[in-house]
């Protein structure tokens, strides 16, 4: 069995769920809650973890006894465990209101072929089943996802290297990152041709990011643990004061929201030359910014057609970037594709 073929066992799941009114989205993340310990379970990564709150000890209990656990289990790592599980597990609260459907979702993760998807790579999996759920136009969530074959080509022409440090701004589930790694990775013959320090670069400094949504960071989390990457996921607003810490960057890679502050109020981030409540034309701010000023930093970003052409705040803006950077090319997609 191949993971294509375990995302789509994985995502049939959600039909367990339809009785107790989980959404698309609730159910990527109540899915992920369960995937995390079955996953540390596979890779033998479970040592953060409690022993009394491991995947084994879950698939104990059944009924009304399961239903308490496993909201006990998600209170306990969420709040009493430390580095990456509190992370991932913070504020986690479940939906689901019927024991029977908690069993079958743990069963059914339990008699998954295992062995195939490892072979495959548990991150390739992951990612699979948020590009699932991305393209499930009523999960709402492709504004979390971008598609993967812009993705790749964007960091293509980008070609991150070797010791440059990443970011992504509006993080998403963090695939631009993921494809940046995946990028210097094949450039490096896996990492191997790298010195043990510069592996230890790779692997906790290079890529970083930040994400506004809880939920949205949870599984960007999730994603990069499975991938291998332990550089910083902030949970923060980019375009309020918190973002004016990244900064320094090599490259960004970036499909930041569009539209404008709810309410039409202006940016709270006091650094911006032209403070606007436009969020494409502050987050271009932002990128540029944040960029090395040695020559050799670039950035690649989606933006909506209204930035090119924008009057008032946006041609200053555009003047601005001029001055700044070396604007190398303008590709405009097609209407509908993104």
């Amino acid at each position: 069995m191949n993971n294509k073929e375990i995302v789509s066992k994985l995502w049939n799941l959600c039909n367990v769920l339809r009785d107790d009114g989980i959404t698309y989205h609730q159910y990527v993340t109540e899915l992920t809650y369960i995937l995390f310990l079955k996953m540390a379970k596979e890779t033998e990564t479970e040592g953060g973890i409690p022993e009394n709150y491991r995947w084994d000890r879950l698939k104990e209990p059944k009924g009304i006894e399961l239903k308490r656990f496993y909201k006990e289990l998600l209170r306990h790592l969420g709040e009493d465990s430390i580095g990456i599980i509190r992370e991932i597990y913070a504020g986690a609260f479940s939906s689901i209101e019927e024991p029977k459907n908690i069993e079958k979702i743990i069963t059914s993760i339990d008699s998954l072929d295992w062995y195939s998807a490892k072979e495959e790579g548990l991150g390739n999996l992951y990612e699979g089943l948020l590009e699932k759920n991305a393209n499930e136009k009523k999960s709402g969530a492709g504004q979390y996802f971008t598609p993967r074959v812009l993705i790749d080509v964007m960091t293509k022409l980008i070609e991150p290297k070797a010791g440059e440090l990443c970011n992504d701004p509006a993080c998403g589930t963090f695939g631009f990152m993921i494809a940046a790694d995946r990028f210097v990775k094949d450039g490096t013959d896996n990492l191997f041709n790298l010195s043990l320090d510069q592996q230890k670069f790779q692997k906790e400094k290079a890529f970083t990011g930040c994400e506004l949504v809880h939920e949205t960071h949870r599984l960007a989390l999730m994603n990069a643990m499975l991938h291998g990457i332990e550089g910083e996921i902030m949970l923060a607003d980019t375009l309020s004061n918190h973002g004016k810490v990244m900064k320094d960057f090599d490259v960004v890679l970036t499909n930041p929201p569009f539209g404008t502050k709810k309410g039409g109020e202006r940016t709270t981030r006091d650094d911006f030359t032209y403070p606007t409540s436009n969020k494409q034309l502050n987050f271009l701010q932002h990128i540029y910014r944040s960029l090395k000023s040695n020559g050799k930093a670039r950035a690649a970003v989606v933006l909506p057609d209204n930035v090119l052409f924008a009057d008032g705040d946006g041609a200053s803006i555009r003047k601005d970037l001029m001055d700044k950077c070396d604007l190398h090319t303008v590709l405009r997609l097609p209407t509908g594709r993104l």
